[in-house]
């Protein structure tokens, strides 16, 4: 391990805190890539048509996903990019060894105070968030995620979640751009529990209890655990509580049926045919909240006035704010300007129009990825790195550099 951590303290020092992360991509039985991720049209069932295609790519991951049976050691978890080789400034396109990587997990393990700072590592024990890109051609099904509460009796955390839908990444914005929330005010118990107890019966029909949002681009969603959604079909940015938990709700999703294996994924082995235990995991006033849309939706808010940060040179805009564990901000630095950011605390980011630099290392939004190589959108940077402030140049004439950065709690 010593001389895993001895490349990370490197790129430390020779990226001046900030840290390139490889790709991180995971497939989804259960869904059907949008084919937005800019991966090459040959790779989005590398993992075998088994697995199902790849529809999400997740950022600065500490949190192994939960795929089943086949899932790999290590689906799901970050990767920090150690080569020294071609210096901080790593040509895309190239292959990532495995000796020329380092888990983000174990370096956080080991050197956490280095990367998060002593006062995280001791209140949170570790990065307790991640982000992804959910990129599927249709809605997924009516679900949950659980509370604490409920998650700690399958060993795991609850999760929290958000959502943004970035522009760049949604001129193709699938086939039904729209997400089912929550359930209409009046809705029953009883009237839940049949779609339950309908199951195996076809379409159980719990999308006629809820109500459907058209989604914009540009804007997004608090979605707390115990809160059903049916995700739209437009690309997603998802910042969320480091947890891969989850219930599904809905039998039947454009006529594919959803096995009952994914209602009870995530509860003990004694009560995953109890009914009451089920719709327990259902925070029942969040659902039939009659304000839910003036609770819930988060459209972007400027972190300061429009007119300053247009002088100087860039805009910023918290895009996700509404939960205690994570929290996320959209960047943009004008064509050939500079700013300096400062931030409280550590965070990951991922380049999604551009290109330019972040300190030293050289960054940009790539045209399309060949799974397993190397990119240079992605990075981390440390909580001293980033309470110092970071320097992130523009070096286009012509075009903005446009990066979201994700931020775990205080």
């Amino acid at each position: 391990m010593s001389s895993k951590i001895d490349r990370v303290r490197e790129c430390l020092k020779r990226g001046e805190g900030v840290l390139r992360l490889t790709p991180t991509w995971v497939p989804r039985s259960f869904c059907i890539s949008g084919k937005r991720l800019k991966l090459h049209p040959a790779d989005y069932y590398a993992f075998g048509a088994h697995r199902g295609g790849i529809d999400e790519r997740w950022f600065s991951s500490t949190t192994k996903a939960d795929n089943g049976p086949d899932t790999l050691a290590d689906e799901g978890l970050s990767y920090i990019y150690t080569a020294s080789s071609n210096g901080v400034n790593v040509a895309p396109g190239g292959d990532a060894p495995p000796n020329e990587r380092v888990l983000l997990r174990e370096a956080i393990d080991e050197i956490g105070d280095e990367i998060l700072g002593s006062e995280v590592m001791r209140r949170h024990g570790g990065w307790a968030m991640f982000s992804k890109f959910f990129d599927n051609l249709e809605p997924l099904p009516h679900h949950l995620h659980h509370t604490d509460e409920k998650a700690a009796l399958v060993g795991q955390k609850g999760k929290p979640e958000a959502y943004y839908f970035p522009k760049q990444l949604n001129n193709k914005r699938g086939y039904f751009p729209y997400t089912f929330i929550g359930l209409n005010p009046g809705v029953t118990r009883d009237q839940v529990r049949r779609t339950l107890e309908d199951w195996n019966k076809g379409d159980n029909r719990i999308l006629e209890l809820s109500r459907a949002y058209k989604l914009t681009p540009g804007t997004g969603w608090d979605i707390p655990p115990g809160l059903l959604h049916a995700p739209g079909s437009m690309l997603t940015y998802e910042p969320q509580r480091a947890s891969d938990v989850f219930a599904m709700f809905q039998s039947i999703v454009w006529d594919a049926y959803t096995p009952w294996e994914l209602v009870v994924k995530d509860v003990p082995d004694d009560r995953k045919h109890d009914l009451d235990f089920i719709m327990g995991l259902i925070e029942w006033d969040l659902n039939v909240d009659p304000d839910l849309y003036a609770n819930r939706f988060t459209p972007p808010k400027p972190v300061k006035p429009e007119g300053e940060m247009l002088e100087a040179g860039y805009r910023e805009y918290w895009i996700t704010y509404r939960s205690e564990y994570f929290s996320a901000k959209e960047l943009t630095v004008h064509p050939g300007r500079s700013v300096t950011i400062t931030d409280e605390s550590a965070y990951g980011a991922i380049v999604i129009q551009g290109r330019g630099s972040v300190g030293p290392l050289n960054v940009g939004a790539p045209s399309m990825i060949r799974f397993g190589e190397m990119t240079e959108d992605e990075i981390f940077v440390t909580a001293a790195a980033a309470g110092n402030g970071v320097r992130i140049v523009n070096t286009s004439d012509f075009e903005d550099l446009v990066m979201l950065r994700h931020f775990g709690p205080a």
